[in-house]
């Protein structure tokens, strides 16, 4: 019998890789850097197996997806922010048996949900920044969920209450983390740059 050891909401701004580099903004963002590690020690502490990331990073236009790769490897550097995320190795195993327990799970209550074992689906760093800290020695499974940009209210809740059965049922002991903010109020174009670092 599985269950939910731990859940999180959790950051993964991309300044906490430059947080660890020298130069001006080193150490600015020691605080949460320290919170993602403690997360990763009590989500261990607690006999957790997976982490289950639902992702904000990795946006899907059609439909719900679970990359559900045996493992992960790659080198991120983050379209988004390359100055802040560049050749960031990952190499962390997958869970691809919850994945598509979950996948299975939301279909009977007609969400439709695709697991996939594609060796070239990378992970985003919405995933890959938080186990960065929290899954540094590779230790835990990663199972990565897309954030559906059209899913309504009531299919989000749905596919959540499958991803709890399934975890129930699947023997693994998994610490969810929703990977992102609430909302995402960042600074004008124009203040990009040490500006942005005045608001904590």
């Amino acid at each position: 019998m599985g269950s939910v050891v731990l859940a999180s909401k959790i950051t993964h701004v991309p300044s906490l890789m430059l947080s660890e580099q020298p130069g001006r903004l080193f150490g600015k963002r020691a605080g949460p850097i320290a919170s993602l590690k403690e997360i990763g020690r009590r989500a261990r502490e607690r006999g957790a197996d997976t982490f289950l990331v639902f992702d904000t990073h990795w946006l899907s236009n059609f439909g719900m997806h679970l990359n559900a790769n045996v493992r992960h490897k790659g080198i991120y550097t983050s379209n988004e922010a390359p100055h802040m995320i560049q050749n960031l190795a990952y190499d962390l195993p997958g869970n691809p048996e919850l994945a598509d327990m979950i996948a299975a799970e939301a279909r009977k209550d007609g969400v439709d949900v695709l697991s996939h074992q594609v060796p070239t689906l990378p992970l985003e760093y919405g995933t890959i920044v938080p186990m960065h800290y929290m899954n540094a020695d590779a230790k835990l499974k990663v199972v990565s969920v897309a954030a559906p940009l059209f899913a309504s209210i009531e299919e989000n809740r749905k596919f959540g209450a499958a991803a709890r059965r399934a975890v129930e049922r699947s023997g693994s002991k998994v610490a969810v983390l929703a990977s992102g903010s609430m909302s995402h109020k960042l600074v004008n174009n124009a203040q990009v740059g040490d500006n942005q670092w005045e608001v904590n």
